[in-house]
């Protein structure tokens, strides 16, 4: 198989691949409607957000991506900044 050769079927369904910008980095997104809370489900897809041009898709739920950031930003510890720096008004 040459590389200029398309990929097989399911090597698509098996990865995330942006169709807009081409990123192969995506991330949960939040189930809005009631379409994608109760429907989707059924036919196993889930909505997915591309990390490079934030593009929303719908995914298979097998496909491996990362979880939502606003869930792992609890996770992961922020610097406080001293209180005199937080009340500057900087343009």
């Amino acid at each position: 198989m040459s590389k200029d050769s398309p990929r097989p079927w399911f090597r698509e369904l098996a990865e995330f691949h942006c169709p807009e910008c081409g990123s192969k980095v995506g991330f949960r997104s939040r189930r809005r409607t009631l379409l994608e809370r109760f429907i989707l489900p059924i036919f196993l897809l889930q909505p997915v957000r591309c990390g490079e041009c934030f593009r929303r898709d719908y995914r298979l739920v097998f496909t491996p991506v990362k979880d939502r950031l606003s869930d792992v930003s609890g996770l992961i510890p922020v610097a406080k900044q001293p209180a005199a720096a937080t009340k500057r008004n900087v343009a």
